[in-house]
């Protein structure tokens, strides 16, 4: 079966992840938050902000800003950007599969919107992937079968001629379920593997 499209997690395959477990584990220690509270607070309104009903001001005010604070918000801003690093070795890969002119890829992650906008710059990704079908602008999250729904239709791929690749086993579920083939990523030079048991050479 050809392949014409691979979708590409972000966090966790193309860069470190955004604002997840680990990250929020090191604004609890850099800020001296109270986890369990903060934990809470998070589980909370993650919904709303991974979808885009909830902006990044929105969010700090529900989990960090509801008292006052001896740091301020831009302090923490900047605390969340920087623990967004790129992949190079995965974005090699990404690139040198676009050169070869044989599929289009894009990306379906699961981020905020503020957040999303800049990873994507900082990633250097818009050369690379034809589109970018994040949960911010799609109003739905994975592992929800809704928001690979979406993303095919966007992309016009067939799931049968699609590759989604993923570190999280159950974001991959979905996709399977749908006709899609699966790579559960672990490194870059595993990823090249996969792929070409897929025959899909870079």
């Amino acid at each position: 079966m050809t392949i014409t499209h691979l979708f590409f997690d972000v966090g966790g395959v193309l860069g470190s992840s955004g604002w997840g477990t680990e990250p929020r584990a090191l604004a609890v220690e850099r800020f001296g938050l109270d986890a369990a509270d903060f934990d809470r607070r998070h589980r909370e309104v993650v919904g709303p902000f991974e979808e885009g009903r909830m902006s990044l001001d929105e969010y700090l005010d529900c989990t960090v800003f509801d008292v006052p604070r001896a740091f301020s918000r831009d302090d923490f801003k900047a605390f969340m950007r920087a623990q967004s690093r790129p992949l190079p070795e995965s974005i090699a890969v990404a690139r040198a599969l676009v050169g070869t002119g044989r599929y289009r890829l894009m990306t379906l992650n699961n981020e905020s919107a503020e957040l999303n906008a800049y990873r994507l710059r900082l990633f250097g990704l818009a050369p690379i992937f034809t589109a970018f079908f994040s949960s911010c602008w799609l109003g739905a999250t994975k592992p929800a079968r809704r928001i690979y729904e979406l993303a095919l239709a966007l992309a016009q791929a067939d799931p049968a001629h699609s590759v989604f690749i993923d570190d999280r086993e159950q974001n991959l579920a979905p996709a399977r379920a749908l006709g899609m083939r699966a790579v559960h990523f672990t490194a870059a030079d595993a990823l090249r593997r996969d792929l070409a048991g897929l025959g899909i050479a870079a």
